[in-house]
C-alpha cells in the first residue's frame, strides 16, 4: 500500500511559536513512519518556510533545526495539484501532498489564514475549516455564537484598543461598572495564555489592558468564576465524540504560559475531580459547542465547573490544541483509550473524509 504524504507544519509567524514547535516535536516522534511519508515544514518568525531535512525532532525547540545544512526552501502552491514546491538552487521540485497536520497555534495558523491557503489548493487537512476556525480564534466572536446556546458562560466585556487609547479610564469605568474585581483580561485572538491577567485592582486592570491590547485590537475582559478548571478533548467530523474529563490545578492565580510550559507548579487529574453527574454535563456541552462553531477534527473545549453549585460555565475552545508531551488533548485521549500514534492516525483519517 502506498504511504500518505503528510506534511506537519510546525512554528508561524505568531506569540506562540516556540508552543508550536514542542507540540510538533511529539507529533512528528509519534507519527507512523511505516504509513507516513512525512514532510516537515517549518515557518520562521520571519515567515521563512523552510523543509527540514533532518529527522531529529528534539532539535526543534531548541531552534537548532534552523540549521540543518539538509534545511531547503519549501512553500505549499495555492495552485491544486501544485503540493508543496521544494527550491533547491535553480529548481523546484514538486512534492504530492495527501494531507497536510497544521501544528500551528494561534495566529497564522489557526485563525483560519492557513486553512484558507489549504482549502485554495485543493489539499486535505487536520481540523476545523476556515470559518468555524477563524470564529473560534476570536473570543468575542465565540461569545457571540455560544450566547445562542443555553449553555452558560462567563459574563464578558469588549475593550477595543481604540478606547484605550482615546480614553483608558472610560473603558475601565465601563469595566467597574459591570463587574467587581478580579476579573480576567484577555486578549481576543490568542490562545497558549498569552497576554492573559487576573487583575484585582484599578492599577493592574490599566497595565492588563494596555499589554493584552498588544497581542489583538480586541480586548476580553471576563467575570472570575470560582470553580474547577475543566478540559475535554473533542474528536470528530458529523458525530464527534468527547473525552473523558480533565482538571486543571495551576498551582498559581490562574493556568497562565508559565504554567503552562515552563514551570512544574501545575497538576494536570485525569479523571477531574467532579462527579459523574458533572462530567456528563460538561462532555454533552463540549459537543454542544463544538457544533455550535462548525468545526469538525478535533478541537479542546474548556470549562469551569463552580464549586458552590457545581455549575457547568463555558471558558473558551482551541481548535489545534497543544500536542506537547504533557499536553491535555492527546492525554485525555490517551486515558480514554486512544493512545497518541493512533489519534494522529484518526484525525489523519478525519481529514480525508471529505
Amino acid at each position: 500500500m502506498r504511504k500518505l504524504s503528510v506534511c506537519v507544519l510546525f512554528g508561524g509567524v505568531s506569540p506562540e511559536h516556540e508552543v508550536s514547535l514542542r507540540s510538533a516535536e511529539s507529533v512528528l516522534n509519534n507519527l507512523d513512519k511505516k504509513k507516513y511519508n512525512i514532510l516537515p515544514v517549518g515557518i520562521t518568525k520571519s515567515g521563512d518556510w523552510i523543509l527540514y531535512g533532518d529527522n531529529d525532532y528534539s532539535k526543534l525547540p531548541s531552534g537548532e533545526w534552523l540549521d540543518c545544512k539538509r534545511n531547503c526552501r519549501a512553500a505549499i502552491s495555492p495552485i491544486r495539484g501544485q503540493g508543496l514546491l521544494r527550491f533547491e538552487g535553480d529548481c523546484v521540485v514538486r512534492e504530492h501532498l495527501d494531507v497536510v497536520f497544521p501544528v500551528l497555534h494561534g495566529e497564522n495558523g489557526e485563525d483560519g489564514a492557513m486553512q484558507g491557503l489549504l482549502q485554495l489548493a485543493g489539499i486535505a487537512y487536520v481540523g476545523p475549516h476556515v470559518s468555524a476556525s477563524a470564529a473560534c480564534m476570536d473570543k468575542t466572536i465565540t461569545k457571540l455564537i455560544i450566547d445562542r446556546t443555553k449553555i452558560r458562560q462567563a459574563a464578558w466585556h469588549l475593550v477595543t484598543a481604540q478606547e484605550l487609547a482615546a480614553n483608558a479610564d472610560a473603558a475601565m469605568d465601563a469595566v467597574e461598572k459591570k463587574f467587581s474585581y478580579p476579573v480576567f483580561v484577555k486578549p481576543a485572538g490568542t490562545g497558549s495564555s498569552v497576554g492573559v491577567a487576573k487583575v484585582k485592582n484599578r492599577e493592574a486592570l490599566h497595565a492588563a489592558l494596555e499589554n493584552a491590547a498588544k497581542f489583538d485590537r480586541k480586548v476580553l475582559v471576563e467575570e472570575f468564576v470560582n470553580g474547577h478548571e475543566i478540559e475535554v478533548a473533542v474528536l470528530g467530523n458529523s458525530a464527534p465524540a468527547a473525552s473523558i474529563c480533565g482538571e486543571i490545578d495551576a498551582g498559581t492565580e490562574f493556568y497562565d504560559y508559565d504554567a503552562k510550559y515552563i514551570s512544574d507548579c501545575a497538576r494536570l487529574f485525569i479523571p477531574a475531580r467532579i462527579d459523574d453527574e458533572a462530567a456528563e454535563r460538561v462532555r454533552e456541552a463540549a459537543i454542544e459547542v463544538y457544533q455550535a462553531m462548525g468545526c469538525r477534527g478535533l478541537s479542546r473545549v474548556d470549562f469551569f465547573v463552580t464549586y458552590d453549585k457545581n455549575e457547568v460555565v463555558f471558558n473558551e475552545i482551541n481548535t489545534i490544541p497543544g500536542f506537547t508531551s504533557i499536553s491535555m488533548y492527546p492525554k485525555l485521549f490517551a486515558a480514554s483509550g486512544i493512545p497518541y500514534s493512533e489519534l494522529l492516525d484518526r484525525l489523519i483519517e478525519l481529514a480525508l473524509e471529505d
